[in-house]
This record gives structure tokens, C-alpha cells and sequence, in this order.
């Protein structure tokens, strides 16, 4: 199946979004349930400001003695733990499940069914998940109509993409095909469900080798999401059929929708869908004779999957071709690498799926596999024997050890002056200049030839940016060059030449130089901040993760954040 990202529509579910004009008061417990929640899901991605009025949700519930906010306070608690403790994310929502039995509220204890259901499938747990699933769909049936369609397109997807139970998933499919078709599939309501639910029917049909009945729903897909301006998923129906298209060896047709839409999965961050396309394109070059770039698609794959830790039963067999190819080549150790690779994900999709999934069919059983790998390590094992015999032990002890203790007094004392080079600096920057230093006037560009903008709309996105600045906007995880341009009201292209002219760096680059700047000052400034983890740091200062803030910090100065926090105490100290 090509993938599809299942967006997390439970909230759309609950009040409605409304932007807050009022100021945050100190008791926090006076303001009303519906802007407490407000203003829960307006700080996504500081998880201390929303801990705060979930607490004074809760408050409120207890204080009125009302389950079913007492129900949703644990909702908003176990999303907080979606991402980083699963067992914590189940036990709240229990919780949940525990104060909204009963109430006859229209999204409760369903939402909570469903949410642990999600989480059990990431625990590999499909029984049980299929049984909240159940749960969640025979009260539904009695309090929510639409929301009914919703858990049995839920279930439908899981039958499908993680059962293999494709006749199954394509009934209830089918079946909610024919409940949208009741509705105005084109209303903000029920669009994109709309198209969730065909894009199921196309990639059943597809698993089922029905490839002209997945023709005709991704044909149907697609003119629904380009009439709802849907965009990614116009680009995912492309996708899809051009996956379609390689099943049925129309190369030259796959070749061109893949190579349209993986821009697109990638522009959409669709993670899931760039391995997808990958995987498909050296499907393609496979079946076109080119293995060469069919190994380059399927290592993608590899590369992908290496990050993620997720992989489908669909997009395992680029492993046998790279186990082939490279023994063909003779390169050993590529074949030892990848049939290390493939024997590990067939290890896992067996332990976990064995009783449940249907799908896991290998190319080499795995007494073959095993065997193929001891003969390989054996002849990698003589090659090196007979390389080092030769070489001496003590001399490349020597060697390794004197380069190592070198590098290491290298290395500390390169660091050392990178970091009394950003001590000397002066970053006791204003705050409308942090980031500008390398800002260049509009007349140098001029002379240089025109970059094909008005110098007025220049004008105007400069000083558009300079607020940006000023206001610490680059502090928001979730800003992109589209989000931004919108604030700005103009084109993305615009910003992004004149941030490539001007600020002399990709938007990537200026916004995270515009961070660490910023981290920079406050980590010299205010001691309790030196005392936060670089997890934690990372939110504080815009990342999403301590990873991509280190490596932005490393990347402006030359060293980890984390020696520039334990030089900064030592100074402090001394």
C-alpha cells in the first residue's frame, strides 16, 4: 500500500478553535472550559503552558464535580504523552474512558476507544486494538452517526495496512463509500474523509491486483482533492496510481506520476510516501533494466527506514534485489549489509505479526538467508586476516593511540577557541538585530543586476521580516516558508529569493541562525536556563528535537551546546 497520513481528526471533534484576544489571568481557573481548551491546543509545542490549563481544566472539572470534563482533561493530559511514553498515553486515557461512560456526550468515550486503540497498534497490540476499535464503534452507532463512519474507516485502514485483511477492509470501505455518497462530499466537513475513503478503495483494489478498479478510484481521488483544492492529496492519488501503473509494467506512465508527486510528498514532509515513491521508482528502473538506479531507489528506502523504524510488508523486497545485486558485483560486504538488514525486518515483522499478519511473504526463507550470511562474514573474516597479518598489532596499537590522544588535545583545544571566540564577541544584541548582521542593502543588490522583484515589495518584505525579528517569530517550531509568506500576504518565491539575497542563507539556514543567535545570549544571560536538558532547551529556543538543535548549534559555532553550557558554568565559577 502506498501510504496515506492519517491526519488526527478527534480534535476537530471537540469545540471549535477560536482565537482568544483576552490576556492570560492568573487564576486561570476563572476563565471558561471552552477557552481553557482554546487555549490548550493554540501551544502546541510547549508543553508547559498547556500542562498549566489542562491543570486548571481539571480544576474547574473537580471543583464542579463534572465527569465528563474530568474526561477531557485526560484527553488533553494523554496527548501530552503521545509521543514520548505510550503506556502513560493508554493509562489517562482509560481515564478518559472511565468519567465519559455514560454521559451521552457525542465524541466521548469514542475518541478515547480510538486514541488507544492508535497507540496499542504502535505496541503491535492489533487484538486489543481492534477491540477498542469495536468499542468505539457500537456507541458511535447509538450517539454519533458521522463519527461512526470515521471509526470504521479507522478500522478498515488497520485491517488493511497492518492485517493485510484486504477483502475485509475494502467491505467496510465500500461500505462508507456509500455514506458519503449520502453527504455533500465537497463541504469542509466531510471532504477530506471523502477522499480518505477513496483512496482506501484504490490502494485495497491495488493490494488485490485489481488494478483497474484502482485506476478508476484514484482517477475519482484525484478530481475530488483538485476540485476541493486538496492538494497533497491530489499529489498522493498521483502516487498512487503511479504505483498502479508499475504493478501493471506501464513503466514510461509510473515513471512520470511518481516524479511528479515525490516533490510533493517531500515539500508535505509525508515521510511515509517519500519511501513509497522511492521504493516504487526502483520497482520501475528494476523492471526497465536499469539496476544500477534501481539500487540507488531501494538504498533510499533502506536510508528511510534506517530513521523512521517503519517499514510496511509491501516495501521489503528492494532487500532481496540489493542482496542480489551487490553478489553480483562481487561487493561482499554490501551483500553481508543488506541481508543483515532484510533478516532483522523479517525477525520483527514475524515476532509481531505471526498469529495476526498475512502479509509477510519472503523471496529467501530464512535457513537460506542464514547460510548465504555465515559464508559471506566467512570470506570477509579470511580477507581481513590476510590483510592485517601482515600489518603487525603493536604497530597499529601505536598508531591508533598516538592519532587518538593527538586528536583529542586537538580537538579540546579547537574548541576552547571557538568558544572564547563567542565569549569575546559582542552578542549582547538588541533584539531587532539579532540575525541582521549580514543583512545587504537593497542598492548593493540592485548593482549587481536585478533579482526580478520591485524594489517596493522588497522594501515591503524586509521590513515585514525585520518585525519577524523583532517579535522572536523564528521561536515557533511549527514555522515554514509557506506559513510565514502567508502571515506576510505575498508569494513564498518572494521570501525566499529575498531571504537567499539579503540574509545570504536558505530560509532553513536563516531561521536557524536566528535561534541560536537568540540561545546564545540567553544561555549567557540566565543560569536556570543552563540547567535545562537539551531536549527541553530545543523547545525553548524553536527546534522540535534536542538533534536538530545541536546540530544547528554546532553548525553556527563549531561546538555542541552542551560544551558551551559546561564552559559557561566554569567561567562562571571561576
Amino acid at each position: 500500500m502506498t501510504y496515506l497520513q492519517w491526519n488526527k481528526i478527534l480534535f476537530l471533534f471537540l469545540t471549535s478553535f477560536t482565537l482568544l484576544g483576552q490576556s492570560q489571568k492568573k487564576d486561570l481557573t476563572k476563565l471558561s472550559y471552552d477557552a481553557l481548551h482554546d487555549l490548550y491546543f493554540q501551544n502546541e509545542g510547549n508543553p508547559k503552558k498547556q500542562i498549566s490549563y489542562t491543570n486548571a481544566y481539571m480544576t474547574k472539572a473537580i471543583r464542579e464535580n463534572s465527569n465528563i470534563r474530568k474526561a477531557k482533561a485526560n484527553y488533553q493530559i494523554a496527548l501530552l504523552y503521545y509521543k514520548t511514553d505510550t503506556n502513560k498515553a493508554i493509562m489517562y486515557l482509560d481515564s478518559v474512558i472511565k468519567y465519559s461512560q455514560n454521559t451521552g456526550d457525542k465524541y466521548f468515550p469514542v475518541a478515547a476507544y480510538c486514541e488507544k486503540a492508535d497507540f496499542l497498534k504502535i505496541k503491535y497490540q492489533f487484538k486489543e486494538a481492534m477491540s477498542n476499535y469495536n468499542q468505539a464503534e457500537k456507541i458511535a452507532l447509538k450517539t454519533n452517526t458521522d463519527y461512526y463512519y470515521v471509526v470504521r474507516e479507522y478500522i478498515a485502514i488497520t485491517k488493511s495496512e497492518d492485517l493485510g485483511d484486504y477483502n475485509e477492509a475494502l467491505d467496510i470501505f465500500k461500505e462508507c463509500y456509500r455514506y458519503y455518497n449520502t453527504v455533500d462530499v465537497r463541504s469542509s466537513k466531510y471532504s477530506r474523509r471523502y477522499q480518505d475513503i477513496l483512496f482506501g478503495l484504490a490502494d485495497c483494489y491495488k493490494s488485490l491486483q485489481n488494478t483497474d478498479s484502482t485506476t478508476y478510484y484514484n482517477k475519482l481521488g484525484y478530481r475530488e482533492s483538485n476540485i476541493t483544492r486538496n492538494e497533497e492529496y491530489k499529489y498522493l492519488f498521483i502516487l498512487n496510481e503511479g504505483a498502479n501503473q508499475a504493478l501493471k509494467k506501464n513503466y514510461k506512465v509510473a515513471l512520470d506520476s511518481i516524479h511528479k508527486a515525490l516533490p510533493k510528498m517531500i515539500e508535505y514532509n509525508n515521510v511515509g510516501n517519500v519511501l513509497a515513491a522511492y521504493f516504487y521508482l526502483g520497482k520501475v528502473y528494476d523492471g526497465l533494466g536499469k539496476k544500477t538506479i534501481a539500487a540507488e531507489n531501494f538504498i533510499k528506502v533502506d536510508s528511510i527506514y534506517k530513521v523512521t523504524k517503519e517499514i510496511s510488508t509491501e516495501f521489503i523486497d528492494g532487500y532481496p534485489f540489493l542482496i542480489t545485486y551487490y553478489k553480483n558485483l562481487g561487493d561482499k560486504e554490501n551483500q553481508l549489509k543488506y541481508t543483515t538488514a532484510y533478516m532483522a525486518i523479517n525477525s520483527v515483522l514475524e515476532k509481531n505479526y505471526k498469529k495476526l499478519n498475512k502479509l509477510v511473504q519472503k523471496e529467501y526463507d530464512t535457513p537460506h538467508l542464514i547460510s548465504e550470511k555465515e559464508s559471506v562474514i566467512e570470506f570477509l573474516n579470511n580477507e581481513q586476516r590476510k590483510f592485517y597479518w601482515g600489518l603487525g598489532f603493536l604497530f597499529t596499537a601505536i598508531i591508533f593511540i598516538s592519532g587518538f590522544g593527538l586528536h583529542q588535545y586537538q580537538l579540546k583545544k579547537k574548541y576552547q577557541t571557538r568558544f572564547k571566540k563567542i565569549i569575546n564577541q559582542s552578542l549582547e544584541v538588541k533584539e531587532n538585530q539579532i540575525g541582521n548582521n549580514d543583512t545587504k542593502t537593497i542598492n548593493n543588490i540592485v548593482k549587481t543586476g536585478d533579482i526580478g522583484i520591485g524594489e517596493e515589495l522588497i522594501n515591503h518584505i524586509l521590513q515585514k521580516l525585520k518585525v519577524f525579528e523583532k517579535n522572536k517569530g523564528y521561536l515557533e517550531s511549527n514555522i515554514t516558508i509557506q506559513t510565514l509568506s502567508t502571515i506576510f500576504e505575498t508569494n513564498s518565491k518572494y521570501v525566499s529569493k529575498i531571504v537567499n539575497v539579503f540574509k545570504g542563507k536558505t530560509f532553513i539556514q536563516y531561521i536557524n541562525v536566528l535561534r541560536i543567535e537568540y540561545a546564545i545570549v540567553q544561555l549567557k544571560e540566565n543560569n536556570k536556563l543552563r540547567k535545562y536538558t537539551i531536549q527541553a532547551l530545543a523547545l525553548e529556543f524553536g527546534f522540535n528535537n534536542a538533534e536538530s538543535f545541536s546540530t544547528a548549534f554546532y553548525k553556527k559555532t563549531g561546538i555542541k551546546p552542551t560544551y558551551f553550557i559546561k564552559e559557561l558554568d566554569m567561567d562562571k565559577q571561576a
